[in-house]
């Protein structure tokens, strides 16, 4: 609950602000839609909630990231003729929407303020990122000037997203006399990044006294989950507001202005788990990747394994269980339990469920290679001959009844090549790319909680890829409590092998660790895009050469 530096006892003369927080998700590239959208939420945040001002994310207009649709030749017609659309719309609000805009023959992450069917002022983004995910240097170029509007009696300021972050913006809002802030936010989602942004939002509104509304996008773009979130902070530096998390709608928040601009506090959502979190991430970008590329369905090789299991839920939960198609394809080494566990999962989710021996199609394949494999001895050729007839099956699936194929190996299977090249990793999108897996187990559990679907042995028996007899993924890598631990250190905080080493790791699980993640980048660059849940997945935040001699000890 907001503290008692937000008081909740106001002069009758305050002058009354609505402002609306439009926590929306948009259709990259789609600026028609994308327009008539903003246009719709204004119309509706005018007749339910008597809006003044409603403010949408970053870039709303584009979606974001557009990316290198920012070079095509038409952008600056398109974004012309949206301005026209809404200010012919003659909404009886200001709104303030994130658009690309020229300006002297440079591009800007522009900020525009639309009253009265006029454009009453435009703020060009001052500090484009260029780290992680982001490289919007590479399209535009940085702003220099403050806006500072009288909006309704209101002295408002503007802002847009990596603004926040940076000294100056706020500050210099806070100057030109503002007292109320408005951000906007193509903000993605990852573990911290919420309690990242309020610690943030707290100092700045409480340094510069002025409230600030952040406002963000919500949706799956791609590999990257916006998560809303929007929430407004008082002048003391108080959470008045909060919207949840991965839940469109039209928020609103009614400020009272006399010498500050103070929000009426509203009741805080509950704090998530961080299991929930990553979970509904992982459903929301599921959900979006399907529906806004087109795909009717989903199929997905169910093995009886973890992975698999949370994959197939997750599904279900962004789908629902008609467009989910489960395959069970066994083999030789195929145990019973996981066969009994995979029937139980697809039967207790409802999905249509199928099993298809590989047995035949393995013996023809060995057939035809025994001339050249006479006097081998059988290795790991053998064990991704099945995993590859794994993916023909599922690609021939997907290519007959239009349906996107799943893959389901988590980040540290990705991370180390504990995966086969056109075989598990064929298909469209992998769910729990991001996802270590150790926190693949607690997301397992944590579905389990809200309704039991996994069975309890598939989440405490030893992983394994069976392939062949007895095997288990713990013969060749170390426990996944310490190579998750190796990996983060890794992959995600740039630690040298000696780093890692120096904080208690064996020698030789670190050495091997790093090896196999370096030797298997051109495994990476060939894998489908998922879900990012940590500050640093494999993708566009972890840009590696594949060719290189960097030794990776020191």
């Amino acid at each position: 609950m907001p503290s008692s530096g937000s008081s909740s006892v106001f002069p009758s003369t305050a002058r009354k602000l609505r402002v609306i927080m439009a926590q929306l998700d948009f259709l990259v590239g789609d600026i028609p839609g994308n327009t008539q959208l903003v246009i719709e939420s204004t119309q509706r945040a005018i007749r339910e909630h008597q809006a003044d001002i409603v403010v949408f994310p970053e870039l709303c207009i584009t979606g974001y990231p557009p990316e290198d649709l920012l070079l095509r030749p038409s952008l600056d017609v398109r974004v012309a003729e949206a301005m026209e659309t809404l200010k012919e719309a003659q909404l009886g609000a200001a709104i303030v929407i994130g658009v690309p805009l020229r300006h002297n023959g440079l591009l800007f992450n522009s900020a525009v303020v639309i009253d009265g069917g006029e454009i009453i002022g435009r703020y060009f983004k001052r500090f484009p990122p260029n780290y992680q995910v982001f490289d919007e240097k590479r399209y535009f170029a940085e702003g220099t000037e403050v806006l500072m509007l009288d909006i309704r009696g209101v002295p408002v300021g503007i802002t847009v997203c990596e603004d926040i972050w940076k000294d100056g913006p706020v500050e210099d809002c806070a100057a030109a006399g503002a007292r109320l802030v408005l951000n906007l936010n193509a903000s993605p989602y990852d573990i911290d990044k919420q309690a990242r942004r309020k610690a943030l939002l707290e100092r700045k509104a409480r340094e510069n006294s002025v409230s600030i509304v952040y406002v963000n996008l919500v949706g799956g773009q791609d590999e990257l989950v916006f998560d809303g979130g929007s929430m407004v902070y008082d002048h003391s530096g108080v959470l008045t507001v909060e919207a949840p998390q991965f839940s469109e709608g039209l928020y609103p928040v009614e400020f009272l202005w006399e010498h500050h601009c103070q929000p009426v506090s509203q009741p805080l959502p509950a704090e998530p788990s961080l299991e929930a979190n990553v979970y509904r991430a992982l459903v929301m970008g599921v959900r979006d990747y399907v529906n806004k590329n087109g795909f009717r369905s989903v199929v997905l090789g169910l093995s009886g394994g973890i992975d698999s299991a949370v994959t197939l839920a997750v599904a279900v939960d962004a789908l629902g269980k008609d467009r989910v198609r489960a395959v069970m394809m066994p083999f030789r080494y195929t145990s019973s339990m996981s066969l009994e566990d995979a029937e139980a999962e697809a039967r207790q989710l409802g999905v249509q469920y199928d099993v298809f021996s590989i047995e035949p199609m393995y013996d023809s394949f060995m057939e035809a290679l025994a001339e050249p494999f006479e006097g081998t001895r059988p290795d790991t050729t053998e064990e991704n001959l099945q995993a590859r007839l794994r993916g023909v099956l599922l690609m021939s699936l997907s290519n007959k009844f239009g349906s996107l194929v799943l893959t389901t190996g988590n980040k540290s299977e990705m991370a180390v090549g504990y995966s086969t090249l056109y075989g598990d990793m064929a298909g469209g999108f992998d769910v729990l790319k991001d996802v270590p897996k150790t926190l693949v187990f607690r997301l397992a559990n944590y579905r389990n909680s809200q309704s039991p679907v996994i069975p309890e042995r598939v989440i405490t028996r030893p992983p394994s890829a069976e392939l062949a007899p007895d095997q288990k993924d713990e013969d060749s890598l170390p426990g996944y409590d310490v190579l998750d631990q190796i990996l983060n250190l890794y992959v995600e905080r740039d630690f040298s092998a000696e780093a890692i080493i120096a904080e208690g790791f064996d020698r030789a699980d670190v050495e091997r660790a790093v090896r196999l993640v370096d030797l298997n980048e051109y495994k990476r660059r060939q894998a489908p895009i998922g879900v990012r849940i940590t500050e640093r997945g494999f993708g566009k935040d972890r840009r590696y050469p594949i060719t290189n001699a960097w030794k990776s000890g020191k």
